[in-house]
């Protein structure tokens, strides 16, 4: 991706090395606070209102909310299922660093917080809608590694092998779900949200179209020489005798522009004088 070699050519120093993992952590930490000081929380959701009367650190504290396991879910397996999630994050986190790179990593995460922010404001999103932008970004997140590493085996329940791919498609059908029963706001945040993942995976999903393309006009025209190739280099108009039928064949081109093998050339008109 030229923008992007581009772009870490000049501010490569913003990368941020295990960016996910601290994420991660500071999610288990919220997730701490939740069990003992629930009304903090509420401090580090993304509020537009809030954001413009001061309160600025919202625009990134948001994304320390596990908002899925503070809010749903039953109480005795929250636990267990926010371990998973943790593990779930830091694994895919550190997969994606070691395959882009930490700074690309980093642009990617917050492309995607940024197309959440705009959303948000644009839908003027309050206290309750804002807690699900986590949930959008670490979507973006978990397909990103899905077109990476598609055909990775993850183990549902501990129990049945799956390939990441096809768990990545299972999570596209309640988004596309929302997306064509939705009204337009609806669309619009979807749209926003994965801008990140439209940015990093659609150039080169056009360029390898193009190049599969390419490939399959170059095997085309191989393939149309060699049944070209195929084809004998002699034939006699009259018997349709080629080289192929007898190797000791002779073939001469008359007058006439035609080929015909020796027993059938026309002898040559002799011309009288008058």
């Amino acid at each position: 991706m030229s923008w992007l070699n581009w772009l870490e050519h000049r501010v490569g120093f913003l990368a941020i090395p295990r960016l996910i993992p601290t994420i991660a952590l500071l999610n288990a930490f919220v997730f701490l606070l939740n069990l003992f000081q629930p009304e903090y929380v509420y401090y580090l959701t993304l509020e537009p209102s809030r954001i413009l009367h001061g309160e600025i650190w919202r625009i990134f504290s948001y994304i320390f909310i596990p908002q899925v396991f503070l809010s749903h879910g039953a109480v005795g397996m929250q636990p267990l299922l926010f371990l998973l999630y943790i593990w779930m994050m830091i694994w895919i986190g550190n997969s994606l660093e070691q395959a882009w790179g930490a700074f690309r990593l980093t642009i990617y995460y917050l492309l995607g917080m940024l197309g959440v922010t705009i959303v948000t404001f644009l839908l003027n999103w309050g206290q309750s809608e804002g807690n699900v932008a986590p949930f959008y970004i670490n979507t973006s997140l978990f397909f990103a590694f899905a077109s990476v590493y598609p055909n990775v085996q993850v183990y549902v329940l501990l129990i049945l092998p799956v390939r990441v791919k096809w768990l990545a498609l299972i999570s596209l059908l309640p988004l596309l779900f929302v997306f064509f029963i939705g009204d337009w706001l609806d669309k619009l945040a979807i749209i926003f949200s994965f801008l990140n993942y439209v940015a990093f995976f659609l150039p080169s999903a056009i360029s390898g179209a193009r190049h599969r393309r390419q490939v399959q006009g170059r095997r085309m025209k191989f393939t149309s020489d060699s049944v070209r190739t195929d084809e004998p280099l002699h034939q006699c108009v009259v018997c349709k005798r080629t080289e192929r039928d007898d190797a000791d064949l002779e073939f001469r081109v008359a007058a006439n522009g035609e080929e015909y093998c020796l027993e059938h050339l026309p002898k040559p008109v002799e011309q009288t004088n008058s």
